[in-house]
């Protein structure tokens, strides 16, 4: 694919800050026996995406995207990874090594700034739609994603795009957040786990003061004089919790479903659970476009969901077009005789459907 139309995917994706892209929602969750899950979903209501899985072996030579061509930071892959990717295979937006680091991009409007591409420097640039295949080809843990960007700058392929932000989780279960704001890194620890976009993390953190009042459950009876209030049903304990799409509504929720959910006895049990949280994320085709704009031809606005096993080194998927769990186990993966692929993710566009015999 040409560097003109790569910009122009890019900055179709990435642009504007209306654009239904900015509505993915991260979770974190740990099992019993020491699992750290990362699941999120993918949103995009526009059109149909091209999302496939890519395969990159080690010692794979890569190079990243810029504003004059194919020309960015040259890399050679230290580890073999499982990278998802969407309009083309460089651009990664969720993915896992074979070291159990996971890495994930989320849209990021408004809020952050890279510094500007500068032609005399393209060969420590990359492209921020390509920072979780660096990452992931050169990391092992999370401090190591510190020190291998401290001399990157990343940059946008197309100015007019909007910005992203990251998260990284490693299989001790400590997870970053990194932010470009201001043309400067900053990176911060999360030990809640939660991510979703805009605004910055720091923001969300403070947001959720908002919400102390919300408790699993029934709240209690409360006289109102001489009336008698009770409850009308279960989970009158959430009344006040947002149910809108944006994304300080989408972190209050996922922060209280991930605190409210029983742990898990191992991984696999941790990955089904996210994947039922992460159900109430899924957004309906239709709610995020004005009326009658939306295509009838986008099952969903949450085009995939995906959940990485940084324990077990595994990756789990499913898709607009089939809920049916997918899985690519790293470990049974020859990283240096693997060759280099990208597949899509759904062969068949369309939803398997098992019939039941009645006898």
């Amino acid at each position: 694919m040409n560097i003109q139309l790569s910009t122009l995917l890019l900055a179709t994706f990435s642009l504007a800050p209306q654009v239904p892209a900015n509505a993915c929602t991260g979770i974190t969750l740990k099992s019993k026996d020491g699992a750290t899950i990362a699941a999120r979903t993918i949103e995009w209501a526009e059109s149909v995406m091209n999302t496939m899985y890519v395969v990159i072996p080690r010692n794979q030579e890569l190079q990243s995207l810029t504003p004059t061509g194919m020309d960015g930071i040259q890399f050679k892959s230290r580890y073999g990874y499982i990278g998802l990717a969407v309009e083309q295979k460089e651009f990664m937006v969720e993915g896992i090594n074979e070291k159990g680091l996971s890495a994930g991009l989320f849209y990021f409007p408004n809020f952050g700034q890279y510094p500007p591409y500068d032609v005399t420097q393209k060969d420590k640039s990359l492209a921020d739609f390509q920072l979780v295949s660096y990452v992931l080809s050169q990391c092992s843990t999370v401090d190591e994603v510190k020190e291998s960007l401290q001399n990157i700058r990343v940059i946008n392929i197309d100015p007019r795009s909007s910005t992203v932000h990251w998260r990284f989780t490693e299989p001790s279960g400590k997870q970053i957040v990194l932010e470009i704001v201001d043309e400067v890194m900053h990176f911060y620890d999360n030990p809640l786990g939660v991510f979703t976009n805009s605004p910055g993390i720091e923001w969300h953190w403070t947001n959720l003061n908002n919400y102390i009042n919300l408790q699993p459950g029934n709240a209690p009876e409360h006289n109102f004089g001489p009336i008698k209030a009770r409850s009308l049903g279960h989970g009158s304990g959430m009344l006040g919790l947002p149910g809108d799409f944006t994304p300080p509504s989408r972190f209050v929720r996922a922060t209280f479903f991930q605190l409210t959910a029983p742990q898990q006895p191992d991984a696999q049990k941790s990955v089904f659970q996210a994947f039922h949280i992460l159900n109430n994320f899924d957004i309906p085709t239709g709610t995020e476009l004005l009326l009658g704009k939306a295509s009838a031809d986008v099952p969903s606005a949450t085009q995939f969901t995906v959940a990485s096993d940084t324990q077990n080194r595994m990756i789990y998927y499913r898709t607009m077009y089939n809920s049916n769990i997918r899985c690519i186990d790293l470990k049974k993966i020859d990283f240096e005789k693997v060759k280099y692929h990208a597949n899509e993710l759904d062969e068949l566009k369309k939803q398997p459907v098992e019939m039941i015999t009645i006898r």
